[in-house]
């Protein structure tokens, strides 16, 4: 099975949650702001992703996505 993650770049309020949850840090704070005017995060190693969604569950925004590949 394959599968692919998404991050909201605008929904997200750079709060580091899905970063601090991460178990193989796969996630980084981006140096430029969003629409919103916060940092967001994006996927810096998704080579080392377990696709384990700690990140997907714990973002209050709702801004990570994980999806099988069909």
């Amino acid at each position: 099975m394959s599968y692919v993650y998404q991050i909201d770049q605008n929904r997200c309020k750079g709060c580091l949650l899905c970063v601090v949850t991460c178990p193989k840090k796969v996630l980084e704070v981006v140096e430029s702001v969003n629409a919103k005017g916060y940092f967001p995060v994006h996927p810096a190693y998704p080579e080392k992703c377990i696709w384990c969604a700690l990140c997907a569950t714990m973002c209050p925004d709702v801004a990570i996505t994980i999806k099988e590949i069909v």
